[in-house]
């Protein structure tokens, strides 16, 4: 245990108080070189988003300089310098009013004005943006305490993602969309308070020394007013994470529903869709009129998968029935046309498959000319906890037996070659 408690020690590492309260000071400050690179990662992080790349977020995010003052307010509020505090308050404000003025001036004269996926990711934060920020503030903090410092920093920046949800409400309000104002500005509090927090923690870990006298009943009322935001943050947070995590169960729970009615009782799923926030399935099937006891069927199978007859829309598809066929021969003709691009897909996706069994052969037979045979085909890999996985099979037929280690090595080369990990190898080995 004496060993265990030494390994995990922090004290030891521990800069000098003096060094760590100069090197907070210094962070807080936005002026000169600090104000000039904020504004730059503005402008790199709003054309980041507007471009919907994300190597130029990341960018972004390596060379804001937005956590010092984060950090100065967690680091003051433990130490209970209120005079720090002002300093780091008043800088940071500053630096998010400068950064709402310089990306909605952007977003304003840009050419571009699409909500691509990577903007749209920072207008609904959840309780897993809080642990992201609050572990991450964690590591950020015993990093500037550490006499070793080292990288953390470029990391914590990037992992927290202050600087994109920071441009996203500039693009809120430069597109008059408040929805996405108010979402991502939410988003970058919930950051700014658990990195803050995450800090006074640490420093109140660490015996980090009081800066100034202050009362009993003052301390108590700063903590009063730091548990009542860190309550008001996170609760929104927990709400929309649950959602989160019932939208991403309804959308699973459908696939897997899905899949099991691509062809039902002579019927053909044509076309779907999932609109998990809606909890909506839509289907349109090819095939015999859909009556009310065909639909029945349908809801049955779906209370197999937690999904009621509410959540289904069916939709008018291609019908063989002699009513239809009769009062709707304009669109008949339109959906033939689409069933028969839908085959006309499925027939080239076949001949794409087979195309790949021939190549795999020809190149395997280059590095082993033992192998003269080559079965290649995509299938689904089901398990008794209803688990359903895409997989490749591939089997090999070979002239002379193949040891275990050069059959890791066809394996190994196989995945990568079809870049796909979810691949089940077969070997049949004539020894002539």
């Amino acid at each position: 245990m004496k060993n265990l408690f030494e390994y995990l020690n922090l004290e030891k590492e521990l800069d000098d108080f003096d060094i760590i309260h100069e090197k907070v000071e210094k962070d807080i400050t936005f002026k000169g070189t600090n104000l000039w690179i904020l504004v730059f990662a503005i402008f790199v992080a709003s054309i980041g988003l507007n471009t919907n790349s994300t190597a130029v977020i990341i960018g972004a995010m390596l060379i804001s300089p937005l956590m010092g003052p984060i950090n100065g307010m967690g680091y003051s509020v433990a130490t209970y310098d209120f005079p720090l505090f002002k300093m780091a308050l008043k800088n940071f404000g500053f630096a998010v009013l400068a950064s709402l003025i310089a990306s909605s001036l952007y977003f304003t004269i840009s050419p571009l004005s699409t909500a691509h996926s990577e903007l749209l990711a920072r207008t609904s934060p959840t309780i897993y943006d809080v642990l992201i920020a609050f572990f991450g503030g964690l590591a950020g903090i015993v990093a500037i305490s550490s006499k070793q410092k080292g990288n953390i920093l470029p990391g914590v920046a990037i992992a927290t993602a202050l600087m994109p949800p920071l441009c996203t409400a500039g693009y809120g309000l430069a597109t008059g969309n408040l929805n996405y104002f108010f979402g991502a500005f939410y988003l970058f509090t919930i950051n700014t308070v658990f990195i803050a927090l995450s800090s006074a923690l640490v420093c109140q870990f660490l015996k980090f020394p009081i800066r100034a006298q202050i009362d009993e009943k003052k301390k108590r009322r700063v903590n009063q007013i730091l548990s009542l935001i860190i309550f008001v943050t996170i609760v929104p947070s927990i709400y929309f994470g649950y959602g989160l995590v019932q939208n991403e169960k309804f959308t699973e729970n459908s696939k897997k529903f899905i899949e099991t009615i691509s062809v039902f009782e002579d019927n053909y799923l044509l076309k779907n869709s999932i609109d998990p926030s809606k909890k909506t399935i839509t289907l349109g099937f090819a095939g015999n009129i859909l009556n009310q006891d065909y639909k029945n069927k349908i809801y049955a199978k779906a209370k197999d998968f937690g999904i009621s007859k509410e959540n289904i829309i069916f939709q008018k598809a291609l019908t063989f029935g002699k009513e239809n066929i009769l009062s709707k021969s304009e669109n008949l003709q339109t959906e033939v046309n689409k069933l028969q691009a839908h085959i006309q897909k499925e027939i080239r996706k076949n001949d794409s498959i087979n195309n790949i069994g021939k190549q795999l052969l020809k190149e395997i037979n280059t590095l082993y000319p033992e192998f003269e045979e080559c079965s290649f085909s995509k299938t689904k890999n089901y398990t008794l906890n209803d688990s359903i996985t895409s997989i490749n099979l591939i089997s090999l037929s070979s002239n002379k037996i193949i040891d275990i280690k050069e059959k890791e090595k066809i394996k190994a080369w196989l995945s990568s070659r079809l870049k796909n990990k979810d691949i089940k190898v077969f070997f049949e080995e004539n020894n002539k």
